[in-house]
């Protein structure tokens, strides 16, 4: 029982990193229709952020400020630096083709993820670098019960996902902004023509879905300690892969698939072995395809006539 737990803990912390960015995958194609395979990527570009700001405040092991004060701006410059760089990318590369067949933009989405990753490996090389987060929080801290070990990072991880993706559903529900959001998901003609500035609201999705895909390769930095400029290809393919168990464009269904995938994966490895988990993983989107298309939490899509 005792192993039981443990796996549900490690899958639930894996669980809600890929469930942030899933949301970004989700967010951009409820409102575009677009799969914009460069969100593992800009994963990727945060976690990169957070290592360089824990660098700047000392390294883990000299922290010049308290580490709430450090932990603080690695997540904020994060989450602003993978905002930023979505809405660039939405503006410069996805814009242009709005109009263009939609295997166009799909394309370009594949040649962002390869411009990302391969500028990150001319800029700061191929070497892995390490948050090492052990020196400035300690993996003893955290929960010990019945020999099920909760580290104060695992809980930082999962508190922090649940807060953000309860403050998402609460945005997209009740604000304006959430409500434009919707309006250009269901008809962007119609939502242009009521007044809704629709550039602006597509730039807020990317930035919005982009910040938390920032914020969540701060976690993973943490939780799993190492940062490389590949590390966001399988993890955006896993996030793609929550997002459409869970019902693509669904910001429940995105929440919901992250958790799934996150506690299958840490069952497989804990169970089986981790030579399966990718097998796993991908055969569970294969399953749900075939007995549900539009995912856990999805609705068949009305087509206009």
């Amino acid at each position: 029982m005792t192993f039981f737990l443990q796996q549900v803990v490690d899958g639930l912390t894996t669980g809600s990193v890929y469930a942030l960015i899933a949301l970004g995958y989700s967010m951009v194609y409820g409102v575009l229709k677009l799969l914009n395979f460069a969100h593992g990527d800009i994963y990727m570009v945060g976690a990169f952020i957070g290592y360089f700001v824990l660098q700047a405040f000392g390294g883990a092991t000299a922290l010049v400020a308290p580490v709430a004060v450090v932990l603080i701006a690695m997540f904020a410059a994060a989450a602003l630096g993978a905002g930023l760089l979505g809405v660039g990318i939405e503006r410069f590369a996805y814009r242009p083709l709005r109009e263009s067949p939609r295997i166009a933009p799909l394309i370009t989405a594949l040649g962002v993820s390869f411009f990302l990753e391969n500028a990150v490996l001319l800029l700061f090389g191929s070497e892995t670098r390490l948050y090492s987060t052990s020196s400035f929080i300690p993996f003893s801290t955290g929960v010990h019960v019945a020999g099920v070990n909760i580290s104060l990072v695992r809980i930082l991880v999962v508190v922090l996902a649940a807060v953000l993706m309860v403050g998402l559903r609460v945005l997209v529900e009740r604000t304006r902004l959430g409500k434009a959001m919707r309006a250009v998901a269901f008809d962007r003609e119609a939502a242009e023509m009521m007044g809704i500035q629709v550039d602006r609201t597509i730039s807020a999705t990317f930035f919005i879905g982009s910040a938390l895909a920032g914020v969540a390769g701060v976690m993973a930095g943490l939780v799993f300690d190492q940062v490389f400029s590949l590390m966001g290809f399988i993890a955006g393919l896993k996030a793609f892969t929550a997002a459409v168990v869970g019902g693509i464009g669904n910001v429940p269904g995105a929440m919901l698939g992250g958790l799934l995938i996150g506690l299958a994966e840490s069952f497989a490895t804990g169970y089986i072995s981790s030579t399966f988990q990718n097998l796993i993983v991908f055969g569970i989107l294969i399953g749900v395809m075939l007995l549900r298309p539009n995912g856990l939490l999805g609705r068949a899509t009305l087509q206009k006539v």
